[in-house]
């Protein structure tokens, strides 16, 4: 997993400078950022952080990135795409891809005995003519299994 938190459920594929990552960000109340803001705004901060229920891919490519949110996607969708991505790592003996819909694509290649290297194909939707790749170094197979596991159990 990254460093970086989410506050909610998350599953970060890449290194600390070369990711993408799926995140259903989370606010906390008691955040005394979010209290600012939510004072700036003229509301409590329990509204201000709201029910947690959007989506998002952040990515970072060469130590610099951005994100975008996801409207409409629903938890079924990342479950969905955790668990293909989980199907090929167990099974896979060579390169693969998980289509993640029009804003994520991943391409998987073995790097090595357990290790797989992605390019993700990121494709914002304000932006869907110019759409990015990130490039992970070699990831461990199994940290990652060990990642997913972790970013399904946070969903059921």
């Amino acid at each position: 997993m990254s460093p970086l938190a989410a506050g909610g459920p998350a599953l970060f594929i890449g290194t600390d400078t070369d990711y993408v990552a799926l995140v259903r960000p989370a606010l906390d109340p008691a955040d005394p950022g979010v209290r600012q803001a939510a004072e700036q705004a003229g509301v409590t901060p329990e509204e201000l952080a709201g029910p947690g229920d959007t989506w998002a891919v952040l990515f970072e490519r060469d130590g610099e990135g951005d994100g975008f949110e996801l409207p409409g996607v629903r938890d079924a969708e990342p479950v969905d795409f955790a668990e293909r991505l989980r199907a090929e790592l167990t099974a896979a003996s060579g390169p693969f891809t998980v289509d993640g819909g029009a804003a994520l694509r991943l391409d998987a290649s073995p790097s090595g005995p357990d290790a797989y290297a992605f390019t993700a194909h990121v494709t914002p939707p304000a932006d869907i003519a110019t759409p990015l790749t990130v490039e992970t170094g070699p990831l461990s197979a199994a940290a990652l299994l060990t990642d997913l596991d972790a970013f399904l159990g946070s969903l059921a």
